[in-house]
């Protein structure tokens, strides 16, 4: 036997392993003392303020609609009686009340769509104009948006005057049209579209603000893409521009909406304080009802039934807006 076979192989200890490095600690969150409670805390103002300012006068409002209140009531000879549904009763079955409410649909509809298609034909145009004109045409904007309604009214007034008015003048100038001494309110419609006029006046330099705002969100490589495809200008708007700026023409549709459901002072103002029948909307006419006839009870349920439309207004909003979240 040889001493190649008697010896042991030596042992080779296995290789060590490093050790695994130490976890990273987590850098601890700077949690506020107080959990959940500081958000509220610091909401209780805001919320304390509504609470009161809109709160009260609400609470008011409803319980004025369920009683019979006129000027004894309000001067106290006599103590309100509560009547139950018997107002409403008396509204929904009044069939001026919903003459009313179609004017108003129809006012608020035309009104809002001539507000969108303007303010973003004028939102789109401000991408294309050099940058002084844009600086003008938006001091522009700011300086109508920040024209109190009165004086707007005014101005309108005088625009529309049936002998003095400059809309009547420069329309005569045209082939064969003779328009001085035209009165515009001597017909409802008529009287309506000068308002909407003046409405949508009012509301397209927010919509325009707003929209070119997010307009420079709009990625340009979406647009170049869509060029390079063989999109034209509507396919680029249609297809890249519009998608992107749908959460902000839900808002401003919606915003726009509530805003012409509830105009007051200027169809108040256009008509001198005392609309006519064929001018009435939903917020004129309660406070005809309520300050001209002196039945509150009646006014409060007309504007309670006011304020349930646009509840429902919102409630649509808030359905498209969680679509949208959730499609993103």
């Amino acid at each position: 036997m040889s001493a190649a076979d008697t010896t042991t192989p030596a042992k080779v200890p296995p290789p060590r392993q490093a050790p695994p490095p130490p976890a990273a600690e987590r850098p601890r969150a700077n949690r506020p003392s107080g959990g959940t409670a500081v958000p509220w805390l610091l909401l209780a103002p805001c919320l304390l303020i509504l609470a009161l300012v809109m709160g009260y006068p609400l609470a008011r409002l409803v319980t004025l609609s369920f009683q019979k209140f006129g000027q004894s009531q309000l001067w106290g000879f006599q103590p309100a009686e509560s009547v139950g549904f018997d107002n409403f009763a008396k509204v929904l079955g009044d069939g001026e009340f919903w003459t009313v409410v179609v004017r108003t649909i129809v006012f608020a509809a035309g009104a809002v769509v001539f507000t969108m298609v303007i303010g973003m034909a004028i939102a789109l145009l401000l991408q294309r104009v050099s940058g002084w004109l844009k600086v003008l045409i938006n001091i522009v904007l700011v300086a109508s948006w920040g024209m109190p309604v009165i004086v707007a009214t005014t101005v309108f007034k005088w625009l529309f005057d049936s002998d003095y008015g400059v809309f009547n003048a420069l329309l005569s100038k045209l082939p064969g049209v003779e328009m001085i001494g035209h009165n515009w309110f001597a017909s409802g419609p008529e009287g309506l579209a000068v308002i909407m006029l003046l409405v949508v006046w009012g509301a397209v330099p927010f919509v325009v603000i707003t929209l070119s705002a997010g307009l420079t969100q709009v990625p340009k490589e979406l647009e170049e893409a869509a060029r390079l495809d063989g999109a034209g200008a509507w396919g680029v708007f249609r297809y890249v521009t519009l998608p992107v700026l749908k959460p902000i023409i839900v808002m401003l549709t919606t915003l726009s909406v509530i805003w012409d459901m509830g105009v007051f002072p200027q169809v108040f103002v256009m008509r001198g304080g005392h609309p006519e029948p064929e001018f009435q909307v939903l917020n004129t006419y309660s406070y005809d009802r309520a300050f001209v006839v002196n039945d509150y009870a009646q006014g409060s349920a007309i504007a309670l039934v006011t304020v349930l439309l646009l509840l429902g207004v919102v409630a649509v909003y808030m359905r498209q807006m969680l679509k949208i979240g959730e499609v993103e």
